[in-house]
C-alpha cells in the first residue's frame, strides 16, 4: 500500500520558484550568488527537517551565512 506524500508537490513548487528566482542572478557577484544559493539550500533543508516556517527561515539564514563565507574573496 502506497502513501500519498502531500509535501512532494509543495517541495517541487518551492524548488521551481527558487530556480526561477536564481535565474535573475546574472548581475550578481560570486559572493552574492553564493549567499543566495546557500540561503536557498538552507531553506529547503530546514523545511525538510521540520517543515515549519521557523525552521525554513533559520535554515535560510544559516545557509546564506555559510554561502557567503565559502565564496568570500581570498
Amino acid at each position: 500500500m502506497t502513501q500519498s506524500n502531500s509535501s512532494s508537490p509543495r517541495m517541487l513548487a518551492l524548488a521551481s520558484l527558487m530556480a526561477l528566482a536564481l535565474s535573475g542572478c546574472a548581475g550578481m557577484s560570486e559572493q552574492e550568488k553564493g549567499t543566495a544559493t546557500g540561503a536557498v539550500i538552507g531553506g529547503v533543508a530546514g523545511s525538510a527537517m521540520c517543515g515549519g516556517l521557523l525552521c525554513t527561515g533559520a535554515g535560510a539564514v544559516v545557509g546564506g551565512a555559510i554561502g557567503k563565507e565559502v565564496t568570500k574573496p581570498k
